[in-house]
């Protein structure tokens, strides 16, 4: 009998020694999803210094309940997702949390990983006691949100503009989605 290798995936708490590889995810990651929405020399293409900012934030969370996972397959970062309490000045936030970002290398998907993501999330945000979560996605992200929409997060009528330069030249729309947990 023929039996395939399982690949050794996981989901982990981030390191801070995880800063160089979740930089790089995320640097790639975000020329390729804002590609279109937002003029690429106004992304970063260098991730030393988004390391660095990742090295200060994930060595001192603002508050316990903030939270970076990790992705992995074997020891390789793939993805990272961000949680904590939601921030919207409409919601509650002892009741409802937010996933920040959800970031996975467009060389890993299809793969799984970021349902097991977004699964220990969830997972994550329950077991720090909210009963709803929420998440912001890009209006015209349509795989994003049937990704969402299949794991049973629905539009809740919010939307807003971030204006990403402060110039109003480069404005990304962005609905809100949410979900029960708990």
């Amino acid at each position: 009998m023929n039996h395939a290798p399982s690949a050794d995936v996981s989901v982990r708490i981030a390191w801070a020694d995880d800063a160089d590889a979740i930089a790089g995810v995320q640097v790639r990651t975000w020329r390729e999803v804002y590609a279109g929405v937002v003029p690429l020399d106004a992304l970063p293409s260098d991730p030393a210094p988004v390391a660095d900012a990742w090295r200060a934030s994930l060595g001192r969370p603002a508050d316990a309940r903030h939270r970076v996972l990790v992705a992995l397959e074997r020891n390789r970062v793939t993805g990272f997702v961000l949680t904590g309490p939601a921030s919207d000045p409409d919601v509650d936030p002892v009741a409802d949390g937010e996933l920040g970002e959800l970031t996975l290398d467009p060389d890993e998907r299809g793969k799984g990983h970021g349902s097991r993501l977004l699964q220990a999330a969830v997972d994550t945000l329950a077991a720090d006691r909210f009963t709803r979560a929420v998440t912001w996605v890009i209006a015209s992200d349509d795989d994003r949100r049937r990704f969402l929409t299949e794991a049973g997060w629905a539009a809740d009528g919010a939307h807003r503009e971030l204006d990403l330069d402060g110039s109003g030249t480069t404005v990304v729309k962005q609905v809100r989605l949410h979900t029960a947990i708990g």
